[in-house]
């Protein structure tokens, strides 16, 4: 099995949008729009692909951005600077193999060299104790509660330090920014531009 961790491309968008869409109450619907702006300004949107096919994604977005979500507004009203965890989602076939901490591993590696935070919210209703446990043991700790709107479930606002930050920030962000390496790179979304259309993992091929 061949497992690639890589940047959302265009030809993705269509099966991404089929995979949120599809994940459960737990995971807010996207339409075709709001897809898109994720693939515009998002700062990071990778996908997990193995042996070919779509088997996951994460989006997150740093401080600053013109975003709408209550849940990112509340972490911008306490804190300046950060990474904040919009959503993750993993097909059905590639649940509870590790896929999530994978993810999570990585764009933790993506955000300990610009930023001293990384956020992100749980549900709270419905109660999900796997997923609680899952943040926790990853260091996440709760900074807060809210209600998504009026009638929107309680969730639970966690943030995690990322102490790396400081020796990155003296070390390099200070003194000419972070060293010309791929691995270090940003997001360049308008180099997305490859139309092939890609399938879901566990899709068959009409």
């Amino acid at each position: 099995m061949a497992l690639a961790i890589r940047d959302v491309r265009e030809h993705d968008l269509d099966a991404v949008l089929a995979l949120n869409n599809t994940a459960g109450r737990s995971i807010l619907v996207l339409d075709a729009a709001q897809l898109r702006y994720f693939y515009e300004h998002a700062d990071y949107f990778r996908v997990a692909e193995i042996d070919g096919q779509l088997a996951g994604f994460l989006i997150a977005l740093r401080d600053g951005r013109d975003y709408g979500s209550p849940n990112y507004r509340w972490f911008a009203e306490h804190y300046q600077s950060f990474v904040y965890i919009d959503r993750i989602v993993i097909a059905n076939a590639y649940r509870r193999h590790g896929l999530g901490r994978i993810f999570y591993c990585d764009v933790n590696s993506f955000a300990e060299v610009r930023v001293p935070l990384l956020t992100c919210e749980v549900f709270l209703e419905p109660p999900d104790d796997v997923v609680v446990l899952f943040h926790g043991t990853y260091g996440f700790q709760e900074v807060g509660q809210q209600r998504m709107g009026t009638h929107g479930p309680q969730v639970s606002l966690l943030a995690k330090d990322l102490p790396s930050y400081a020796f990155v920030r003296d070390t390099y962000l200070e003194h000419g920014g972070l060293p010309d390496l791929p691995w270090l790179a940003g997001r360049t979304p308008s180099l997305n531009n490859d139309s092939k259309p890609r399938r879901l993992a566990g899709e068959r091929r009409l």
